[in-house]
């Protein structure tokens, strides 16, 4: 049912927005503003982003640095957001969805800008044929490298 708030918002914004609270209930989390844009976030980005990162794309609605840390982390321990270190001591956070369901996808780490996305096409394989370490244990697969944008 649409709110007061919802009337002026095309279909598919509400639509979206109650995809997001319905996830949110569903792990056993309050559907706050806050988390509702956090989340959402994440979904729309594509790929992993550090709090920092996070805090600056929301500055715009007047969320603190520590809401948007503690909102992450609440994602990450209820299973909506995965948390990862890429090796520069900053957990980046990504959204778990069908796009991202798969938690053994690869990441590029740029060695020169930083920038770190999502390689959704290399995978590792797991399963009886992997060795046994891979099979029992969570997996993190880097690319490094250059981006285009500074290679160029």
């Amino acid at each position: 049912m649409a709110t007061r708030k919802d009337l002026g918002r095309p279909a598919d914004d509400r639509s979206r927005i109650d995809a997001l609270k319905l996830a949110l209930r569903g792990r056993g989390l309050r559907a706050t503003p806050s988390r509702l844009a956090v989340l959402g976030l994440l979904r729309s980005n594509g790929g992993p982003l550090s709090h920092a990162e996070a805090a600056d794309r929301l500055h715009d609605q007047s969320w603190d640095r520590a809401t948007i840390y503690r909102n992450l982390t609440d994602l990450a321990e209820a299973g909506l957001a995965r948390r990862s270190d890429v090796g520069d001591h900053t957990w980046r956070f990504e959204a778990v969805d069908v796009a991202h369901a798969d938690d053994r996808h690869a990441h590029f780490v740029c060695t020169e800008c930083g920038v770190v996305e999502c390689m959704p096409d290399v995978g590792l394989a797991v399963g009886k044929a992997a060795p046994r370490a891979v099979r029992r244990k969570q997996v993190e697969v880097q690319v490094r490298g250059r981006c285009d944008g500074c290679a160029a």
